[in-house]
């Protein structure tokens, strides 16, 4: 009776172990996977019902004693490159990678092409002699009030 007592108390202790295992390997992947209705958090972050899902999906495919590349290739197949958090470099994924820097990259050449005219457009401006003569007259007039 006491192997008996043994044996099961073995079996529960490996079985908390492997769920506590599967635990872990899902909380991973599910930091690994962005949530395709928030874009901006992983589906362990969400609450929307797709990242529910999915995480549901990740765990059970672990349970059938899925790898967590399986996982994660079975994941980019079915929705793409996007729902990874970290998406490969590749050439499909270059918008994602580059897409920032060039936004950044075209607003910096537009704000110094805009300031370059602006300085020609002041610096070409040349006042006519009357009104320089005007503008002397106006600050000599300055100079004699007190």
């Amino acid at each position: 009776m006491v192997k008996w007592i043994a044996a099961l108390l073995m079996v529960l202790a490996c079985g908390a172990q492997a769920s506590e295992d599967l635990d872990k390997r899902a909380a991973a992947l599910e930091e690994e996977l962005r949530c395709l209705v928030c874009q901006n958090q992983t589906i362990a972050d969400s609450h929307a019902g797709l990242a529910s899902d999915l995480r549901r999906e990740v765990r059970e495919q672990l349970a059938q004693g899925k790898s967590e590349q399986e996982v994660l290739d079975f994941m980019v197949q079915r929705y793409g490159d996007f729902v990874l958090y970290r998406p490969p470099v590749k050439s499909s994924t270059w918008l994602l990678w580059f897409g920032p820097f060039l936004l950044v990259a075209a607003g910096a050449l537009l704000l110094i092409s805009r300031l370059r005219a602006a300085r020609t457009r002041v610096a070409g401006v040349q006042p006519s002699e009357q009104q320089l003569q005007r503008a002397r007259a106006l600050l000599d007039n300055d100079k004699e009030q007190p």
